[in-house]
């Protein structure tokens, strides 16, 4: 194996003083001398980074050729995983679809990081659509039955391609009574290596957890869990109204050392096992930028723990922080093998709407393992694609399957999944992925009498229960309509969005400014202005898209 030990260090001292002081972002030079200051990898660690193809790590020496083009991605060690999208699907050879809801929306606000704060296009694996999608609520009526969520849907021409259509699903979980909620038994589980000593890390991470005490109250327990090379337990489970103990153990955190992530799970569980509140809100929340080299620290290694922890009813928040080494696609895996939620928060505006405005959705769940199957009709469907979810694809079988793991939902929540449709007589030129011709049975007929486009099937499971609750619902073949929601349009112009950022091949006829006056169509009341920094975010990414092939021209 070539060994780029020395040429890295030699970037260090080239560039340092010169390049990076010209061409990396506000912060991240500052970030990028505390990292390796704090951090001595060792050779094998610094081989493997530059040459892992996930982490998209630049070559040091061909760096060093050129000088004049380095900026902060040629130090960059944030790790994403590869997305192969969803192809289409023939309607008569793959009539189901199946998939687990995903309530995470840390892509939208890690590619605002992007976009924003480095002036830079982001890496392909970074966009994912569906938590770009569900990064924003959505006016869907709340339940009114026995369910703890409503189910929408809504189909009309797809924007981008006039001889597709669009299929709109979207839940709306249930608002909870802050009087009537359960009490918490939270764990803070805080990660105080060395990596985490930026602003926009462990001082950030002080400020949004002091928010969210500001929304607890005398029946809630606090704890805290801090790791840096050892695990310790920082804080016992403590009264929340004795928020000035509690208050004085966070300010006295500060990073060093280097990170022993997979011990500090198993202290933080440990600890909210024992301070356990029967039908209470027992959870994990772990803060850090997923840089974990100490101790059980591969991906595989650490969603097998979490794939084993979960058992014990208590759920996970993972919050990411920073940039520079930011390891997203670890901490997304242990997410969705924890029965949690994941974010990125990268500012304090952020970290407002995790910790407050959104407190309860983000805390409190309302159902658990929320699977989504949808049959579609061959005789009215040619072929279909989810937009998205593609690391939430559960097979066919595993939806009646009560012990395989699905997402939860949370109070107040929102989420939203597209289908682009392509419909039967369709003179779209759409490829089709085609099943390989059957030697020993016929294929599928497609003959039927319903007028049903698809039916939608539904399955969660009570959060008391083992045994999930199965709904079932119709769409019309003739249920199209012309004038469209704002939730419909501005879902698919975010959609879109994600799709121009990846240069994706199903774009169709998307481009910016077309982007830009779906989603002002769709703005509505906007409060928070969330849509509006959308809008802006959509002109930036065009500017940024201009550059880039202009360079490349």
């Amino acid at each position: 194996m070539k060994s780029y030990f020395l040429p890295l260090a030699l970037i260090s001292f080239l560039f340092l003083g010169q390049s990076c002081n010209q061409s990396m972002p506000s912060g991240a030079k500052e970030e990028y001398l505390i990292e390796h200051q704090s951090r001595a990898a060792p050779q094998e660690e610094m081989e493997l980074a530059t040459e892992e193809a996930i982490g998209e790590v630049v070559d040091p020496e061909a760096a060093l050729m050129d000088s004049t083009t380095v900026n902060i991605q040629d130090h960059n060690t944030e790790e994403y995983g590869k997305i192969i999208e969803n192809p289409f699907l023939g309607a008569t050879d793959n009539p189901l679809s199946t998939f687990s809801i995903d309530v995470d929306n840390a892509a939208y606000s890690n590619v605002r990081r992007y976009l924003k704060e480095w002036k830079q296009l982001p890496p392909n694996g970074a966009v994912r659509l569906e938590e770009m999608v569900n990064y924003f609520d959505y006016d869907y009526p709340q339940p009114t039955g026995e369910h703890p969520f409503s189910v929408n849907m809504e189909l009309s021409q797809a924007p981008w391609a006039q001889e597709h259509q669009l299929l709109h699903i979207g839940l709306q979980g249930k608002d909870l009574n802050y009087d009537e909620l359960k009490p918490s038994n939270l764990v803070f589980l805080i990660d105080c290596s060395g990596s985490m000593s930026s602003d926009n890390k462990l001082p950030l991470l002080k400020k949004g957890l002091k928010m969210l005490l500001s929304q607890l109250d005398d029946k809630d327990k606090v704890a805290i869990v801090a790791y840096a090379g050892a695990a310790g337990l920082v804080l016992p489970s403590t009264p929340a109204s004795e928020s000035n103990k509690i208050l004085s153990a966070l300010d006295h955190l500060e990073a060093g050392g280097s990170t022993a992530g997979g011990q500090g799970i198993e202290l933080a569980y440990k600890t909210a096992q024992e301070a356990l509140i029967e039908g209470g809100n027992n959870r994990v929340i772990l803060a850090t930028d997923g840089d974990f080299n100490v101790g059980p620290s591969s991906s595989s290694d650490l969603v097998d723990l979490i794939t084993e922890k979960r058992k014990l009813d208590i759920y996970l928040t993972i919050c990411g922080f920073g940039m520079g080494n930011y390891k997203d696609d670890r901490m997304e895996q242990i997410s969705n093998a924890g029965n949690g939620n994941y974010f990125y928060i990268d500012n304090e505006k952020e970290a407002k709407k995790v910790f407050v405005r959104e407190m309860r959705a983000n805390m409190f769940s309302i159902a658990k393992d929320v699977k989504i199957q949808i049959e579609f009709n061959p005789q009215w469907v040619k072929a279909y694609r989810l937009v998205g979810y593609e690391n939430r694809l559960l097979r066919a079988e595993d939806f009646d399957d009560d012990t395989k793991d699905a997402g939860e939902l949370g109070a107040g929540h929102t989420v939203t999944a597209i289908y682009e449709i392509i419909p039967q007589g369709s003179a779209s030129t759409q490829n089709v992925s085609k099943q390989p011709a059957l030697k020993y049975q016929d294929a599928p007929s497609i003959k039927n009498n319903s007028s049903d486009l698809m039916t939608l099937k539904l399955r969660y499971k009570p959060l008391d229960s083992d045994k999930s609750k199965l709904l079932e619902f119709n769409l019309n073949k003739d249920a199209a309509v012309a004038q469209t929601s704002d939730n419909f349009r501005f879902s698919a112009a975010v959609a879109a969005f994600g799709m121009l950022l990846r240069d994706s091949e199903f774009k169709g006829t998307a481009n910016f400014d077309k982007v830009k006056n779906w989603a002002l169509s769709a703005k509505g009341q906007d409060p928070n202005g969330d849509r509006a920094e959308f809008v802006e975010l959509v002109q930036l990414g065009a500017q940024l898209k201009s550059q880039a092939s202009a360079k490349n021209d």
